[in-house]
Order: structure tokens, then sequence, then C-alpha cells
């Protein structure tokens, strides 16, 4: 039997998690100091209430429930494979969910963003390309890259491998990450690489993040 390419794609892995009560802890934990320190970062770059954000792969809005009440009304749009797990962020993590409508939430797998504005300031992919194959995160860049072109501010994170390194690596956090399995690292050659061919322009940030993510801005 083949394994999933990430443990989310395992069958019935949300049905599980949100009959069990588990939707923080299925997006990676340290729920308060993750979704604060996404939302700074984005301040970090610019974003203003005005402006409309992208969650790519929101979970349970973990940086949602920080974002909503800051942004502006309608300002943010979020998606992730389980629309779901982002419907019970919703419930139980905003303040006030008649501040987020709920087709604002779109369930997407594929990056195809169905249904999405044509025009957003901010995308953020967070601990999303960890979870898959560089050949996914390839396509994701693609697609992210061909659905808004310039000008807007993509932040995404992954998990990076020094140069020529065939196995796995302990993460600064202590993370144990694999070329060929969940947890995934890249190099950083091999990611300029595909964001180039996205079109895309990546430039490494210099936060340290939770679990020894490395941040990029394109």
């Amino acid at each position: 039997m083949t394994r999933p390419p990430s443990p989310y794609l395992v069958p019935g892995f949300y049905d599980r998690a949100l009959a069990e009560g588990r939707h923080r802890d299925i997006v990676g934990g340290r729920w308060e100091e993750t979704g604060r320190l996404q939302l700074a970062l984005l301040q970090a770059h610019g974003m203003r209430a005005h402006h409309r954000l992208l969650d790519i792969g929101a979970g349970a809005l973990r940086l949602g429930c920080k974002a909503v009440p800051y942004l502006a009304p309608g300002q943010y749009h979020a998606t992730d494979a389980s629309r779901a797990l982002m419907l019970r962020g919703r419930e139980a993590e905003l303040a006030d969910p008649d501040r987020l409508p709920e087709g604002q939430l779109v369930e997407d797998a594929e990056f195809a963003f169905p249904g999405l504005p044509a025009h957003v300031d901010y995308l953020i992919a967070w601990g999303v390309f960890t979870h898959l194959p560089p050949e996914q995160t390839a396509q994701a860049l693609a697609r992210i890259a061909a659905r808004w072109p310039a000008p807007r501010v993509i932040l995404f994170t992954v998990f990076l491998a020094p140069k020529g390194q065939t196995g796995p690596v302990r993460q600064p956090d202590g993370v144990v990450t694999h070329p060929d399995r969940p947890p995934w690292h890249v190099t950083e050659r091999a990611l300029h690489i595909m964001a180039e061919v996205a079109g895309l322009a990546p430039t490494r940030q210099p936060d340290r993040l939770p679990r020894g993510q490395a941040l990029f801005r394109a």
C-alpha cells in the first residue's frame, strides 16, 4: 500500500481529529505563539487592515482568529484541504464568527483556488510545504504565481537541508525532516530553482521560526 505524501491525506484523518476535539492540535501545536507570530510577520512586511489576505492551508484558523479582527471586514480569505476544519475554527476560535462569512473559507487540496478574489495583497502558506513533496511544492508555487501576478507579497515556510544532504536532517528545534517523506525538506538551491521556474524571486528572511522552519518572501 502506497503511503500518502502527507499525514493529512490519510483517509478519515480530519473526521477523527474533529470528532476528538483536536482541531488545534492537528495544525502543528503552539497555537497562540504561532498565530501571533504569523500576524506580526505579515504586519512587519507591510500588511495593514485595508489589505486583502489569503491564508493558504489555514487549518483551524490559527492565524485567522488573529487576522480577522485586525483586517477590515471581508479582507480575510482562507483555503485548506478540509473545509470542515476551517469551519470548526470559525465556530470555536473567532470571538465574532459573523465577521468571517463562510463563503470565504474555500476547500482546496489542489491549489486550484476556486472562487477566490482576482486580487489579493498578501498570501501566506505557513507549514504547508513542509507537508508536501518537492514536486507538489513546485506545482503550488507555479499556480500561486499564475493566479496572482505581481504586485503581491507571498510569505511561505519550508524546512531546509544543507547542500548535498541525502538523508534526514535534525532541524534547530529538534524536528527531524526527510527528503522522501513528511516532514519534508528541500535544499535552498532546489527551492530557488522551483520558485524561479514559477516566476517568483524568493528571499530568505532572518526570522527564527518555531520548529526550525525557514521563512521566505516572494
